[in-house]
């Protein structure tokens, strides 16, 4: 595996792995994350894996860089991916449209689709999630089909709804808080991302994949009703490689 390993302030240091995003930048991403934290090296506070590299973290009292760079770099020379693991898909109700999607018409003028087109467009991929920044919980996503890339708004709005779903550039993600923000809104969620009061707080990480899933006005007032009484849960699916032939599709414990 080649890496390059670089000074990133004075208690951390990125584990370069890549150049261009990609899906197999984000393997790569994700196994020397995995590897960092198998060895479980002292002084290391947190690793931050991003789209072609991995941010570490650490007590320069415990542990000097030098010291963890040699460290890493003996951990990530027996590096192997091997085959590709199975994947866990999250199915993400979102309802396109109306008030829900306020700039669904500037996507589909700059796209030339229609709105059905432009949902199923939209709706009939299963996006990776490369990393997780930003917000809590807002999702990085790869894979927006070319036809459905559009600007992000010339002056960002101040407040966007939790839940809503956009188009910036060449990416598409889930705001998982109200925040500002200049993506053309698409759609929304009534699935919260982010919920600081669950046990685990993030509904997904990355590596993961998000599958969007069109849904109707009723429907997402219904499941809107569902997630704030806690009984709502979504659908979430563990997919084996082409190699293992095999797919297994359950019920998550994903709230």
């Amino acid at each position: 595996m080649s890496f390059n390993i670089t000074l990133a302030g004075d208690s951390s240091l990125n584990v370069v792995l890549s150049s261009v995003i990609s899906d197999d930048a984000s393997r790569l991403v994700r196994a020397a994350a995995d590897a960092i934290e198998a060895a479980d090296i002292p002084g290391v506070t947190e690793l931050v894996p991003t789209f072609c590299s991995v941010m570490i973290c650490y007590d320069p009292l415990l542990i000097g860089y030098a010291d963890l760079a040699q460290r890493v770099s003996e951990q990530l020379s027996q590096l192997s991916l091997g085959h590709e693991a199975a994947r866990r898909v999250i199915e993400i109700p979102v309802c396109y449209g109306g008030d829900f999607g306020p700039d669904i018409a500037t996507v589909m003028e700059h796209s030339g689709l229609t709105e059905e087109e432009l949902v199923a467009l939209h709706s009939g991929h299963d996006y990776l999630i490369n990393m997780l920044g930003f917000l809590p919980g807002f999702a990085y996503l790869g894979g927006l089909d070319e036809r459905l890339h559009t600007p992000r708004l010339d002056s960002p709005r101040t407040t966007i709804p939790a839940g809503s779903v956009g188009i910036g550039g060449a990416q598409t993600g889930i705001y998982p808080l109200a925040s500002p923000g200049g993506w053309q809104l698409i759609g929304r969620t009534p699935v919260r991302p982010y919920d600081a009061d669950r046990e685990r707080p993030i509904l997904y990480e990355a590596g993961d994949y998000l599958r969007f899933v069109p849904i109707s006005k009723e429907d997402y007032v219904r499941i809107e009703a569902a997630v704030a009484d806690g009984s709502y849960e979504c659908r979430v699916h563990l997919e084996g490689t082409a190699e293992e032939g095999s797919c297994a599709i359950y019920e998550g414990e994903v709230r």
